[in-house]
């Protein structure tokens, strides 16, 4: 197994998820507050059932909390930063730069594993598995926004290779931990700042407060049953 082929299967991972969000939206109508109400929900959810106590489980403490800060900041300067006449909405910016710092320290420490076969078939799983919930919170952002799915496809294509270089990376260097539990945290503050700014509070008096608790639901129990199975 080389780097080369785990990032294909990252591609055909969060594609899938891609393809199960695209469905999912055809039940919603393709409403774009439904949508992003939707992927507010299924954010939230992966970040509480997956995200958050799997970095505090690794990495500790520390190092995520310093990572959450900086990157609530970050989303802070960069939303400031944007314009409303950038191609690429600023939510959408927000969550594919977290999803990508999100790969360093898994595409690192497969790196570090690569040559030992007896983590094959693990890190072939994860790979696959790992992915597919990032695949269906992009596609969902990217619906709800209104985006055209070409930029979706190409966000896929250059999650590939980012995760392929980082697996080269990590083959040939060692990332402190530390380094890695910021890295963790600052993604996790980018995608719980946006998935709440810019995809819940944002719409909160656009549909009425039934629908508004119904599709923030729908959302985490989805990602509840993607934590459950996968």
């Amino acid at each position: 197994m080389n780097a080369i082929t785990l990032g294909i299967l990252l591609f055909l991972s969060v594609s899938t998820g891609g393809v199960l969000a695209w469905f999912i939206s055809k039940l919603f109508f393709n409403s774009e507050v439904a949508l992003s109400l939707l992927c507010g929900g299924f954010l939230v959810g992966l970040l509480a059932n997956d995200i958050f106590p799997n970095a505090l489980k690794i990495y500790g403490s520390f190092g995520v909390t310093l990572g959450i800060l900086i990157g609530y900041l970050f989303f802070l300067v960069l939303k400031d930063s944007f314009h409303s006449s950038t191609p690429l909405k600023t939510s959408i910016f927000l969550l594919m730069l977290a999803m990508f710092l999100h790969t360093i320290p898994l595409s690192i420490t497969i790196g570090n594993l690569l040559e030992d076969s007896t983590f094959g078939g693990t890190v072939t799983a994860s790979t696959i598995l790992h992915h597919l919930p990032e695949g269906f919170a992009l596609t969902s952002a990217v619906l709800s926004q209104g985006e055209k799915l070409w930029r979706l496809f190409v966000c896929f294509i250059g999650l590939s290779v980012f995760f392929s270089i980082f697996i080269w990376i990590g083959h040939h260097l060692n990332l402190t931990i530390k380094s890695q539990s910021v890295l963790v945290g600052v993604s996790i503050g980018l995608i719980a700042s946006t998935s709440i700014k810019e995809f819940i509070l944002h719409n909160i008096r656009a549909v009425p407060l039934k629908l508004f608790l119904l599709y923030i639901l729908s959302g985490y129990v989805l990602s509840n049953l993607f934590h459950f199975f996968l």
